[in-house]
């Protein structure tokens, strides 16, 4: 079993229920589905999901790529990319460099919903970060993509083992 203490006299054990209560936190305050609401998006999450991986991402993706970034298997994307093409808000592309391949890319309009939803989140998350300093908001943005970071190759690296 891995040692709970780091050595610096932080316990891993305090840190635990806090991590649930943010999961809890993120989880009852529907807050994906509250800024969906607030920016008049009615999709369902992976379909948001999609566009939000394409926004962030800057570029036009394959599907794999995008499952990779939402960690999901590659038909799952699909299904839903069907949709949102219907819905004018990604449309798919030859690849360039693989005549084979598509690529997918959003719309104007898909990339205006998820450009106002990112806005807006974003705006909450500041809004309950104002009060912080920028030198503690700049630690908390670090550590916290670190974590995620070396959590998710550890979970990665560990189901291979199972």
């Amino acid at each position: 079993m891995a040692d709970t203490n780091a050595g610096d006299g932080s316990d891993l054990r305090s840190v635990l229920p806090r991590l649930m209560q943010l999961g809890t936190v993120l989880n009852r305050s529907g807050l994906g589905e509250r800024a969906m609401k607030r920016v008049g998006a009615d999709l369902d999450r992976p379909g948001l999901s999609i566009i939000i991986a394409l926004h962030m991402s800057g570029k036009a993706m394959r599907v794999g790529e995008i499952a990779d970034r939402m960690q999901v298997a590659g038909p799952h994307v699909t299904r839903h990319l069907h949709v949102l093409e219907r819905r004018r808000l990604v449309r798919g592309l030859a690849d360039p460099d693989d005549r084979r391949a598509r690529l997918v890319e959003l719309t104007p309009d898909g990339a205006e919903l998820a450009d106002r939803y990112v806005t807006t989140l974003l705006g909450w998350f500041g809004e309950a970060l104002s009060e912080w300093s920028a030198k503690d908001r700049q630690t908390f943005y670090d550590l916290l993509l670190r974590f995620t970071d070396d959590l998710a190759a550890f979970l990665s690296a560990t189901a291979e083992e199972d």
